[in-house]
């Protein structure tokens, strides 16, 4: 006998619901980390700070854009419907397509991989840099206990999930608000502390001389002009990753109380508080350690920002060992414990109702089309557990960082793009909420959009994993024609 289903979703959530969900799935443990490798491209206090506030800006222009295909279309599946209405099925498919194979279940595994790097603080044999570690190898894949225990906590909170959304609310802000506050008290720490050592100061002097240090060989090449601007390209990969998923809420509109209002307004405040965050946090850095070091350096004041805990990265660790001691790298460990746990939920808790959305077009799995008892669509949650876990096989932070962030960046500017599309062919349809600073804020983030994925697939150390990022886009368009084809896909 089947269990009961429904076919309506709940409006459970409010604007703090919704607000929580934009910077909690925003907040994982990019900005902990990717502060080290941007010093490496740029090596410059002033560039890199342009570096978050540019970031911030984007992201702040695109949820400000959003917000106006948001209060017209306030439904499931959120982006997927905005795609689907301005450009039609193939191109809202390629969307969801690329979503499914790596943006949402990519940037899952990709923050349980790092979840379970900062768990093996506590448990060493979670540890994926020791080959003694290594349980049994997948052909070229070495499969870790870490791996399993990633995948565990995929399984776990997709079950959670799949218990109705309240479950999944409480999660939410119960994580968000903790990391929320604990962020911004080692923010305060750590500017009060590093104002009086003077260490800001000195990281500003000569802040706008540009250089590139090489990981591997310590060589440092001197950058201007057009190097510069390519290699400010390529740092905001990571700042742009520590930034993403924030477009989530749209995916949950249905569950959301008076959505014309309340996710325009949760957009904005969620992009507004991670930046804010975000900036101050690098300014905290700066103020504890210095940009520059070496890979050899004796302590953490000598491997400086750019080769804190190296090979590592763990720039925030090292910027709290200087206050805190030893006792640092376990109060980061817990900290970062906390903020990616919550992010992974925030993900899985959105990512399934777009899933939900396709297959209601017949463009995904039908056994994804329905909700549980609970009012949650059950069966497309844990489809995207299933390839969210086989991700995590791959155990690479960063390559699956690449692929997510260009991979979302061609669907934001689609997205945006939407909207000139859609004012010209209906301009009498209701629009609750306008993109402030139309057409000049939209334009701003696609032109500056743009231009970032084209540095980052001319760039030798971005352009295989970005290519294969735009490959994965490519091969959803036989993807569509093909379920077409074999009846799998809505004809109409």
């Amino acid at each position: 006998m089947s269990n009961p289903s429904t076919t309506h979703f709940k409006q459970s959530l409010g604007l703090l619901d919704a607000t929580m969900l934009v910077s909690g799935a925003m907040i994982g443990s990019g900005i902990f980390i990717v502060s080290a490798d941007m010093a490496r491209i740029l090596g410059s206090t002033g560039w890199l700070l342009v570096a978050w506030v540019l970031t911030g800006v984007v992201t702040v222009a695109a949820a400000l854009s959003y917000g106006e295909l948001a209060g017209m279309m306030p439904k499931a599946g959120g982006q997927y419907i905005y795609i689907q209405r301005a450009f039609g099925p193939l191109t809202s498919f390629v969307y969801g397509w690329t979503v499914f194979t790596v943006i949402q279940t990519g940037t899952i595994a990709a923050v349980a991989v790092a979840f379970t790097k900062y768990s093996a603080v506590f448990f060493p044999k979670l540890n994926f840099q020791n080959a003694e570690n290594v349980l049994f190898n997948l052909g070229p894949i070495n499969v870790y206990g870490g791996t399993f225990y990633a995948i565990a906590c995929i399984i776990l909170l997709t079950y959670i999930n799949t218990r109705g959304v309240n479950a999944g609310k409480l999660i939410q802000n119960i994580f968000t608000s903790t990391k929320l506050v604990a962020l911004f008290g080692l923010i305060l720490i750590g500017i009060g502390y590093g104002l009086q050592s003077g260490v800001l100061g000195q990281n500003f002097e000569n802040a706008w001389d540009a250089s590139r240090v090489s990981k591997e060989t310590g060589e440092i090449t001197v950058l201007s002009g057009m190097a510069l601007i390519t290699a400010l390209g390529v740092a905001m990969i990571g700042s742009l990753f520590s930034s993403d998923a924030w477009n989530n809420v749209t995916f949950i509109a249905a569950e959301i109380k008076n959505p014309k209002k309340n996710i325009p307004l949760s957009l904005f405040l969620g992009t507004l508080i991670v930046t804010i965050l975000y900036i101050l946090a690098n300014i905290a850095y700066l103020a504890i350690l210095p940009l520059k070091g070496s890979s050899t350096g004796a302590d953490v004041m000598a491997q400086g920002i750019q080769f804190a805990e190296y090979p590592t990265d763990r720039v925030a660790t090292a910027a709290m060992s200087v206050i805190f001691g030893s006792s640092s790298v376990g109060i980061m460990a817990v900290l970062i414990m906390i903020s990616t746990f919550g992010c992974i939920n925030g993900l899985i808790l959105a990512g399934a109702r777009l899933y939900y959305a396709m297959a209601q077009d017949g463009l995904f799995l039908k056994q994804a089309s329905t909700l549980n008892e609970k009012s949650v669509p059950g069966k497309a949650l844990w489809v995207q557990c299933i390839w969210a876990s086989l991700l995590c096989l791959s155990g690479s932070y960063n390559q699956l960082l690449n692929y997510c962030t260009f991979g979302s960046l061609i669907f934001y500017m689609v997205t945006i793009a939407g909207i000139f599309v859609l004012r010209r062919r209906e301009p009498n349809t209701e629009r609750p909420y306008k993109a402030v600073g139309y057409p000049f804020v939209p334009i701003f983030y696609i032109v500056v959009t743009l231009g970032i994925c084209l540095i980052l697939l001319s760039d030798a150390n971005t352009r295989f994993d970005t290519g294969m990022g735009l490959l994965i886009v490519a091969v959803g368009v036989p993807v569509y024609y093909f379920t077409k084809k074999s009846g799998t896909a809505d004809k109409a």
